[in-house]
């Protein structure tokens, strides 16, 4: 219990609040990694999901859930820290690179997955609704299969954030800043109060990204289809 007491007493060191190495350009260097890494993998995955999805018949649709499903449970088995090392050594470009790399490849299976799924799991009966009262397929695709799929949509967008902010730490590894800092230097000076107060730091930004996607849910998802994801 004193070593709780302790690591909270971290965030009291007016040292821990100015500089370079203050918690708050820590936290804005962390923020950069991480947001930048969940744009790159929104730009990649949701489009290609929503594409994908929206595949239906034939062999183009069997091959579209096949590339999906292999290609997200290939990249769940790639080692993140491994996958950081080899960008390193292969890449000759910034230093944000090598660290952008591991990230966007953890993230894009949930948002590719879910976007996918929400997408396929649009009742039949709702497109060809939409497609008898004219609509092209553009049209079916973002005016009546993506606000269906939106709760699976943001459930991915969710679990690919929370997921980059836990692991950005690792920016640590190759130099950059961000909370891992805390936790690497604090290891190699045995300094225990510094690790934890880094470790907090990262999961109360998990949680506040969590609280966030849960106002985004409510306000960006209609009534009626919460309703539906609810019961089902």
């Amino acid at each position: 219990m004193n070593a709780i007491w302790e690591a909270f007493g971290w965030f009291g060191r007016s040292a821990q609040w100015t500089g370079a190495d203050g918690i708050p350009n820590r936290l804005v260097e962390h923020l950069w990694y991480s947001l930048l890494a969940f744009a790159l993998t929104v730009l990649i995955a949701l489009p290609l999901g929503l594409v994908l999805g929206h595949l239906r018949r034939g062999r183009p649709a069997a091959a579209a859930g096949f590339l999906v499903l292999s290609s997200a449970n290939a990249a769940r088995a790639l080692p993140t820290l491994g996958l950081l090392i080899l960008a390193v050594i292969l890449t000759t470009a910034g230093d944000l690179v090598p660290i952008l790399i591991p990230l966007v490849a953890l993230a894009i299976p949930p948002v590719l997955v879910n976007t996918y799924a929400g997408v396929q799991q649009v009742e039949a009966g709702l497109r060809d609704a939409a497609e008898g009262m004219g609509m092209t397929g553009r049209q079916v695709l973002l005016r009546v299969e993506l606000p269906v799929a939106l709760p699976l949509i943001l459930l991915g967008l969710r679990t690919a954030l929370i997921q980059i902010i836990s692991t950005a730490t690792i920016a640590a590894y190759v130099g950059l800043g961000g909370l891992g800092r805390y936790i690497v230097d604090g290891y190699s000076r045995q300094d225990y109060d510094s690790m934890a107060g880094g470790a907090i730091l990262v999961i109360l930004l998990a949680v506040l990204t969590q609280v966030a996607f849960a106002g985004l849910y409510r306000y960006a998802v209609s009534a009626g289809v919460r309703q539906r994801a609810a019961a089902s």
